[in-house]
């Protein structure tokens, strides 16, 4: 089958309510060639869906992982920004968040924070949990017709705004998040990517930096909720870790959290709704090892929802997007 195949023309696929689209493909034990003859239509297949899993490629290793995820991407990102550490296997070949496995990773757009993000997230299981841990989707177009209008409007005139407090405890250290310890270059960084930055007096980073909640679409021109607002917000936490942080860093301290982007806090109950949305618009299948999964990074969300067991899934983050190409509503001016 030729890469110029169309999607329909992909072997099996299976459109179930409630799931992603899962694709059988048969890689008879060489994926990357297999990703690299059918690499247009599984991107159409992204394009028509928002996503694609595809179930059979037999992937085992980060070498093969990688070749197939440069195969399928127009280029692969190296990440800027981390909130929380991750093992680099080659460039642009990361494992996931090292997040603790009993606490889900709530519905979020990877680095909708930056001023350039991944148009593309490739995602590959290299070993299956023995129960839960998916990573789950949602259409981002249908989250946002979801939401109030009055919520809406507000986040889409003032956007919203990320206050991180980088230390060597919580989540990524400002050199895992920037790489480098060098200061002066953290804060050209900072200048150059609109973020402004304090260094406190024990050598700690604070930054603060505003982004548009809504975007459009580059492919489709649709309105896309794109952000991570509930993701990143300190109500979203379980309610033992919150009091722990606020306990440890003071309500100010917080290794990350969201607010409105006029700096007004962001209440209990709007997260609790945002995060209820998310669930009532979910699509989730259980990895099996082996697995692979295309999301569009700003038309789609994608969660880790708990687990048990051992879980390895790579992630690569490719096809970059500015911001600026996206119609932001809210004017970010970088130094």
């Amino acid at each position: 089958m030729s890469s110029s195949s169309s999607p329909a023309s992909l072997l099996d696929m299976d459109l179930r309510p409630g799931a992603p689209p899962v694709l059988r493909a048969e890689a008879t034990g060489d994926a990357p060639s297999w990703a690299a003859e059918h690499r247009d239509a599984l991107r159409a297949l992204v394009a028509e869906h928002g996503c694609v899993l595809v179930r059979g490629l037999g992937l085992r290793d980060a070498a093969g992982t990688g070749a197939v995820f440069s195969e399928l991407a127009t280029g692969l990102m190296t990440e800027k920004e981390a909130f929380a550490p991750r093992r680099t296997y080659s460039d642009g070949v990361y494992s996931s968040t090292k997040w603790p496995p009993n606490q889900p990773m709530c519905m979020h757009h990877e680095l909708s924070y930056t001023l350039e993000f991944p148009g593309l997230m490739l995602f590959a299981c290299i070993s299956a949990p023995t129960d839960g841990g998916a990573t789950a989707v949602a259409d981002s177009p249908a989250v946002l017709d979801a939401l109030p209008t009055e919520l809406v409007q507000r986040f889409e005139r003032e956007g919203w705004l990320l206050t991180r407090n980088y230390n060597d405890e919580i989540g990524a250290s400002f050199a895992e998040a920037f790489g480098t310890e060098d200061r002066g270059a953290v804060e050209s960084y900072c200048r150059a990517n609109a973020i402004e930055f304090e260094w406190q007096p024990d050598g700690a980073l604070r930054t603060r930096q505003r982004r548009s909640a809504v975007v459009r679409h580059l492919g489709t021109g649709r309105r896309c909720w794109f952000n991570q607002i509930a993701f990143l917000n300190e109500w979203t936490l379980a309610p033992e870790v919150h009091e722990y942080l606020v306990d440890v860093y003071g309500a100010e301290g917080l290794p990350f959290n969201t607010r409105f982007g006029d700096g007004d806090p962001i209440g209990e109950e709007v997260v609790q709704l945002l995060n209820s949305v998310y669930e009532s618009n979910t699509a989730r299948e259980p990895w099996q090892t082996g697995d692979l999964m295309l999301v569009d990074n700003i038309r789609t969300a994608h969660s880790r929802e708990p687990f048990e067991g051992p879980r390895e899934v790579l992630v690569a983050m490719a096809d970059g997007v500015r911001l600026a190409d996206c119609s932001p509503t809210v004017e970010v001016t970088a130094g």
